[in-house]
């Protein structure tokens, strides 16, 4: 199962990094360019534990959903959002808060399992790997920009 591990740092309080990080509205926005949004579940507002929200967004240029629920959650350290039914055969995204010398180390830790056997792995290695991580490289730079500037 491949994963994805980025750190970024960011010169604002663990608390508003932690909320924006699980804030809906926030999400929508920072994925603009895939028309994502919310269409079931938690649909606006902080998402919590247990608390599940459905994502419709366009993807190779094919619209997919997405179902995603929060398992874990210690605010404003950590929490997991985990795949409930999607494109994926599965998903678990850690997100690790620490605050270290006046800023937030921000960590994500995304694994991921393609369908399709071999073919998922092929498409793993091809290209699914590089473009998950420029999407969370691209929600990260975009958090970083709003938690600095509030």
């Amino acid at each position: 199962m491949p994963l994805i591990e980025i750190k970024t740092i960011i010169h604002s309080d663990i608390q508003t990094c932690f909320d924006l990080s699980r804030n809906i509205d926030f999400h929508k926005d920072s994925m603009a360019h895939s028309n994502e949004k919310a269409i079931a579940g938690k649909t606006s507002g902080l998402i919590g534990l247990n608390e599940w929200v459905t994502w419709e967004a366009f993807h190779f240029g094919v619209k997919q959903k997405l179902t995603s629920k929060i398992t874990a959650f210690d605010s404003p350290h950590y929490f997991v959002d985990e795949m409930v039914s999607g494109a994926f055969k599965s998903f678990k995204h850690e997100h690790i808060f620490v605050f270290e010398g006046g800023k937030t180390i921000m960590t994500d830790k995304f694994w991921f399992k393609s369908p399709f056997g071999v073919l998922g792995r092929l498409a793993n290695n091809l290209f699914l790997k590089k473009y998950m991580t420029t999407l969370l490289k691209t929600r990260n730079q975009y958090l970083k920009d709003k938690a600095e500037n509030c």
